[in-house]
């Protein structure tokens, strides 16, 4: 893992630039050194697990002292992780998460160190699931769409008039016609997976937001907030719209440029719906116009 790979400045890691450049100061490899050298300077096996331990917050503090909470989520090396023993368990058990030395485990504990009610809860689902149905040859539709937003979700608060073009995939209307109104808008990269792939962003690239709540309800900053909307049975439906990240204005100067949204490989259509299906109702607040 080199951490000289990691541009603070891109505005998708600005809700984990603090925490981040903190962990790596906690005892990550100096910039520019290869792993080989980065395991003799630090201990070998475990470093990252060591840098984000140490970053862990204390329990909160009252007048008679800690506050009792539920147990700070610890990292460890992945070598703990016993041979056979699902992950997610594990965690759920221990409240220990396995992790290793790159970008990907890395990523994920800061996520893990900004929203740990979400993860916590995530976590608890997954493992419920294990409990139930053991671990097969597939998922199952909960445990899938709890990883697809673990991996590469993302939420957004915005305007009424943004989240009528994205639904629609109507790109020109949400990046074109209502560019003014991101200045009202916040996206928050969730997906730990998809902030390790933008360390080398590239159009492409799409996140799954979550389509939950009021629009602009505040809810991307609120870690309370976004697991009380992770509801299960809502989840199984995969309540997700892709977005392609790099069009977000601000994030990715090419979009700038004339033509950009015009790909049809990165911004695709909306697909014809089925004449079996039927479209599932919006929340009131989406659907109603703009004051």
């Amino acid at each position: 893992m080199n951490p000289s790979a990691i541009d603070w400045s891109a505005p998708w890691l600005a809700p984990y630039r603090a925490s981040g450049r903190r962990v790596l100061g906690a005892g990550l490899p100096a910039a520019g050194m290869d792993e080989g050298a980065a395991a003799g300077r630090h201990g070998g096996e475990g470093w990252v697990a060591r840098a984000l331990d140490a970053c862990v917050p204390p329990p909160p503090a009252g007048p008679g002292g800690p506050v009792a909470t539920s147990p700070a989520i610890r990292f460890v090396p992945q070598s703990r992780l016993p041979a056979g023993e699902p992950y997610e368990r594990f965690i759920f058990e221990t409240g220990s998460v396995p992790t290793r030395d790159n970008l990907h485990d890395f990523f994920n504990g800061l996520v893990w160190l900004r929203h740990p009610r979400t993860k916590r809860h995530l976590n608890a689902l997954q493992a419920a699931e294990i409990a139930r149905h053991g671990i097969g040859a597939t998922r199952g539709p909960l445990r899938d769409a709890l990883t697809l937003f673990d991996e590469n979700g993302a939420v957004l608060d915005a305007p009424p008039e943004l989240w009528r073009a994205l639904l629609a995939r109507d790109w020109q209307g949400l990046f074109v016609t209502h560019r003014d109104l991101w200045r009202e808008a916040r996206l928050r990269i969730f997906g730990h997976a998809l902030l390790e792939k933008l360390v080398t962003p590239r159009k492409p690239m799409t996140a799954h937001v979550l389509v939950a709540g009021a629009p602009d309800s505040g809810r991307a900053d609120d870690d309370e907030a976004l697991a009380a909307l992770l509801d299960p049975e809502q989840l199984r439906a995969k309540p997700f719209v892709p977005l392609p990240v790099l069009g977000v204005p601000l994030w990715w100067e090419g979009n700038e440029r004339p033509g950009f949204y015009d790909d049809a490989d990165v911004f695709r259509p909306a697909r014809a719906p089925r004449s079996t299906t039927t479209r599932a109702a919006l929340p009131a607040d989406r659907r109603r116009p703009a004051a």
